[in-house]
């Protein structure tokens, strides 16, 4: 992919600062975030039942995943794979890099 392929989502101290950056990819929610040293994104949508999962608790002992806060579904963070019930599909994770202190999101 060249250059292009890559959409800026923030600025690297924004992250840190808030803990979390948001972005739009082809229309989606995403999340980005920073968990034990390594950017994670993730398309911020529950695959249960459709709802954002805003606010969601990032585990970085188990996968990393994230947890719905509504349900408890665990994604993993690496793969989008569904690690718990009720969620049985996965979530969509994205390439996620930093350069020139931003963020940057890889187009699918």
């Amino acid at each position: 992919m060249d250059e292009g392929d890559w959409i800026d989502a923030g600025a690297s101290a924004e992250l840190d600062t808030r803990g979390h950056l948001d972005a739009e990819l082809d229309q989606r929610p995403v999340t980005i975030v920073r968990v034990a040293g390594y950017l994670r994104a993730f398309e911020d949508r529950c695959s249960h039942d459709g709802e954002p999962l805003a606010g969601a608790e990032i585990d970085a002992d188990d996968g990393p995943a994230v947890v719905c806060p509504r349900h408890g579904a665990r994604f993993c963070l690496r793969t989008g794979a569904a690690l718990t019930p009720p969620a049985y599909e996965p979530i969509r994770v994205y390439e996620v890099r930093e350069r020139d202190g931003r963020v940057e999101v890889r187009c699918p």
